[in-house]
């Protein structure tokens, strides 16, 4: 489904960013003055060179013109290049403050704007969008100079002949009506083109990250015709844009090639008239082309701006964007405690209407450790995910050592909370690197004793760089089990007042199972711990057991007094059992 775009925020957005850079674009556009003025003043010379010095026969006169017009023309070298280096520095910087600045709002989103939002869809904006708004805003300076020169020549002609001046003006009008119905024309079409150029970033980005699953399953042929499929609808929309460029941009150089036609007969007249001397007929034709080189680069000017607008608007629509989940002004610290923790009354959806959690209560003491049983979709890991505020709770409240935690710096409350997943997400950097993630000014030896915790450090020592190998891609050079047990080492160096173990142990086989058990315990012993888990073993190590359905805590106890009263609670792990075999 295509966004709606506002082209005016987008050209607002393009508009304030070299403001921004004021004094590179001031240097930018006064050298666009100074290399105007010299393009403006060499046909004058020539002019009189063919009057004066040539016309005259005076040979001093004729070399003191073609010094002066060296001398200009090297002026208007020098200023070209100072232009042009100020207007790409411009142009480069506004493109790294976007790229920043959007970089930095897709961090502060909520997950759940992620959830809808699909990352190629944000990979495009991050650079096909970007690049578009950076070459648009290289031409400021230049076309600002085009304009200069059409304003300077059409001056100069102006004194020259003012009935020819406005002969050669004739097609303005007619030119001014074609760009903007062109404008207006290709405005959708581009549009298209930016959205089906995202769609394809995200079919590609969705195959490459889904690479495993693909081929298991021997989708690749279903997946090369998917994106066949959008590269054909790209080819659409772009030969649609192309169309109209084909109809216009002729016309762009046809009607000032009349115009020059007219003028060309016309002065030739008044020349063989004696109105015009040869020398001002040849400056008024070199002024003409001035004029002329304006109206011709609309062809590029006007689709180039057109993409930029849309590519800008697209920006915008990501920027505009205001998280769900955010600090309050008056948030403050964690308080200080435990890690008591209690839930009151919470409800939350991911869709409205359909509810996770409802009614959600549960206390757990500071220091304790409870496991969540339950049916699948009963809203374990949602509980998991609403503690460190990943996304924000309809109603009721969550507090931790008495506090909302809406009343906690979001930075301060999310230090304090260590999550290891079952889906353990690893960065393309050293082992070293990834378990000291969360405390980035750990020591060496603290990282090497939170793997040796993790009971990560024997297969770490035993890879060629230690723990400086650096892992592959989401770190799949790794096993699962070794992948999770970096995981569990990230966030023990953390040191969390709450810890949160989603299917930790999931990865790993019973040897490891039994080997990092005693591990968690230690790690457990003094923290208050979420336990969600799929296994008997690893739901022996909370102290409490708590069974979840359709949102809710039906009942509370130890696995042995749940197994005893509860037989829902042995129907839930006989389902489970069955699930995980």
């Amino acid at each position: 489904m295509s966004e709606q775009l506002d082209l005016r925020a987008g050209a607002s957005l393009i508009l304030q960013q070299p403001r921004a850079r004021w004094r590179t674009l001031g240097t930018a556009l006064f050298f666009a003055l100074v290399w105007s003025s010299a393009r403006v003043a060499l046909p004058i010379l020539t002019g009189k060179t063919i009057d004066e010095a040539i016309g005259g026969q005076d040979k001093t006169l004729l070399l003191t013109f073609a010094l002066a017009i060296v001398g200009i023309a090297a002026v208007q070298g020098l200023a070209a290049a100072v232009r042009r280096y100020f207007a790409m520095s411009t142009s480069y910087r506004v493109e790294a403050n976007l790229r920043a600045d959007l970089y930095d709002q897709v961090n502060q989103l909520s997950l759940d704007y992620h959830d809808r939002t699909s990352t190629g869809q944000l990979m495009s904006r991050a650079s096909a969008d970007l690049h578009e708004i950076q070459m648009f805003a290289v031409v400021i300076p230049l076309n600002t100079a085009f304009f200069l020169i059409a304003v300077g020549a059409f001056g100069v002609l102006l004194t020259v002949h003012i009935p020819l001046a406005l002969a050669a003006m004739l097609a303005y009008p007619i030119i001014t009506v074609l760009s903007a119905r062109f404008f207006r024309r290709l405005s959708p079409a581009t549009a298209r083109v930016q959205q089906d150029l995202a769609d394809v970033a995200h079919v590609v980005e969705e195959n490459i990250a889904g690479v495993r699953t693909v081929r298991s399953f021997g989708r690749e042929d279903d997946e090369v015709r998917k994106l066949q499929a959008v590269a054909e609808r790209t080819f659409g929309d772009s030969m649609e844009a192309a169309r109209l460029r084909t109809i216009y941009t002729p016309l762009f150089s046809w009607l000032p090639a009349i115009s020059q036609l007219v003028i060309l007969s016309f002065g030739g007249y008044l020349v063989l008239e004696g109105q015009l001397t040869a020398g001002e007929f040849v400056a008024f034709f070199q002024y003409l082309n001035m004029l002329i080189f304006p109206v011709q680069s609309l062809g590029e000017l006007v689709p180039s701006g057109q993409r930029a607008m849309t590519s800008a608007a697209r920006v915008w629509n990501v920027l505009r964007q205001r998280p769900t989940v955010a600090g309050t002004p008056h948030a403050g610290p964690m308080p200080e405690g435990k890690g008591d923790l209690v839930f009151e009354d919470v409800q939350f959806a991911y869709l409205e209407g359909y509810p996770v959690l409802r009614d959600f209560n549960l206390r757990i003491p500071a220091g304790s450790s409870v496991a969540l049983v339950g049916p699948t979709g009963c809203g374990k890991t949602t509980v998991a995910k609403l503690l460190p505020r990943f996304y924000e709770v309809q109603s009721g409240q969550i507090l931790i050592d008495g506090a909302n935690i809406r009343d906690i710096r979001i930075d301060d409350l999310r230090r304090n909370v260590g999550l290891v997943f079952q889906d353990t997400f690893l960065f393309s950097d050293s082992i070293r690197n990834n378990i000291a993630y969360g405390n980035v000014d750990a020591s060496d030896d603290e990282i090497e004793r939170a793997a040796k915790v993790a009971q990560a450090s024997e297969f770490i020592e035993r890879l060629p760089d230690g723990y400086d190998t650096v892992v592959g891609e989401q770190g799949f050079s790794l096993s699962g089990g070794q992948r999770q047990r970096v995981a569990i080492a990230r966030a023990v160096l953390m040191q969390p007042r709450v810890l949160i173990l989603d299917d930790a142990t999931s990865s790993l086989d019973a040897r490891m199972e039994d080997e990092i058990r005693d591990a968690l315990r230690r790690v457990m012993e003094g923290r208050t711990t979420i336990i969600i888990s799929h296994r008997l073993s690893t739901i022996a190590l909370a102290d409490q057991v708590v069974l979840m359905d359709e949102g809710r805590v039906v009942d509370m106890g130890t696995h042995t007094e749940l197994m005893l009263s509860n037989p829902r609670y042995a129907e839930v792990l006989g389902q489970v059992g069955a699930t995980s075999g």
